[in-house]
């Protein structure tokens, strides 16, 4: 039985049972250490899953004002906020909107800390540290990495007053294990050990792979709990991926192959405004009944609708050759996918749907206008 076989392509689906059972995970985290876990807005907003999420979750962090105006109004709990610098009208909008705001400077805690305090409520301030250690070999994922304009490092803590600080925050990993943060935790001991008993929290950021089936969960549990024991301090996470992991699906049709030295498949969505990882990372998305290229009886290269000479997905190898029309399903697409699409070339956007066993409703649709009201 084909589920997607009536919706209207290109479609992002995501089941929700999917996002409760990785949720019921994170939620384990959550009752074996005492931590607070936050949903990473960057990595998934979609809004209407929002009462399934903060069944288990304890609020959002955002990076700009809109998502916090998002976590606020739509998911409630606490509402953290980061950003690699702001505006003065980013911090009006911020401080009615946060529990708590973390600052990547001291030069800019310093110029909006009077504005923290004359806050009608309170809010927590914190700094985001560097703790110069890579775990991973993505040169545009690595915050750690040099020259990076992400956190403060050890040695510009010196002869720095901490008055008002209540928390750190740092974020260095990627799709990673527990065993790449305990790495960042030795680095993070030995640079910030002297400060940290002065703090009331300690936030380890996202990246970590907690929902995937072999995470090492109770490594996890290990080093928050022990954390916590030695400084004193409220740990928190915020997982993005994590939230979604495996949960959705980007639905396309095939609209035409044509020939050029190999099979290539064009198809009705868009590598570079539908799954931009691909061309960033690099990252190859998985197509569900296909193999690597060679590794069934017919290979193509799947590319995109733009007029983007790169805008290719990979080659993969098919049972069957493939027909205009015929349906092909990109899965893990929930995370980083509608957050980080596009409009480019007006080309159709994919509508949002949401599978509840076999039931599909489509919670969101795109036309013309959505394009249009984009720009001036």
């Amino acid at each position: 039985m084909n589920l997607y076989a009536d919706i209207q392509t290109p479609a992002f689906v995501v089941d929700e049972a999917q996002i409760r059972r990785n949720c019921e995970r994170l939620a384990t985290v959550k009752h074996r250490t005492g931590c607070t876990i936050l949903l990473a807005l960057k990595g998934f907003a979609m809004w209407s899953l929002f009462p399934v999420i903060k069944d288990y979750l304890d609020g959002v962090c955002a990076s700009s004002p809109w998502e916090a105006h998002l976590g606020r109004n739509e998911f409630g709990g606490d509402v953290h906020a980061f950003a690699a610098a702001y505006a003065e009208r980013d911090i009006a909008e911020l401080i009615t909107l946060c529990d708590g705001i973390v600052f990547n400077s001291f030069a800019q805690w310093e110029r909006f800390k009077p504005s923290l305090q004359a806050a009608e409520r309170p809010i927590r301030a914190g700094l985001r540290i560097n703790p110069e250690c890579s775990t991973q070999l993505h040169a545009l994922y690595d915050p750690c990495a040099p020259f990076s304009r992400l956190g403060i490092t050890a040695d510009h803590f010196k002869g720095q007053s901490l008055d008002g600080i209540t928390g750190l925050h740092f974020h260095t990993l990627c799709e990673q294990d527990a065993d790449a943060l305990a790495t960042t935790l030795t680095a993070v001991d030995e640079r910030f050990g002297e400060i940290l008993p002065q703090m009331e929290w300690v936030n380890f950021g996202g990246g970590h792979h907690i929902t995937r089936p072999d995470y090492d969960v109770d490594l996890l549990c290990n080093l928050i709990t022990a954390f916590q024991d030695r400084y004193g301090v409220q740990v928190i996470l915020e997982p993005g991926e994590a939230v979604a992991l495996n949960a959705g699906h980007l639905v396309t049709r095939v609209l035409d192959v044509v020939h050029n030295g190999m099979p290539i498949a064009i198809l009705d969505c868009s590598c570079t405004c539908h799954m931009p990882d691909v061309l960033e990372m690099p990252y190859r998305a998985t197509v569900s009944d296909a193999g690597p290229p060679h590794f069934k009886p017919h290979t193509y290269r799947l590319a995109g609708l733009s007029c983007l000479a790169g805008d290719v997905i990979g080659d993969y190898s098919f049972d069957h050759p493939l027909q205009p029309g015929d349906q092909l399903v990109f899965e893990d697409m929930a995370h980083y996918t509608m957050v980080k699409t596009t409009m480019f070339n007006g080309i159709q956007h994919p509508s949002i749907a949401i599978q509840r066993g076999d039931a599909i409703e489509v919670v969101r649709a795109f036309s013309y206008s959505d394009y249009k009201e984009r720009l001036s």
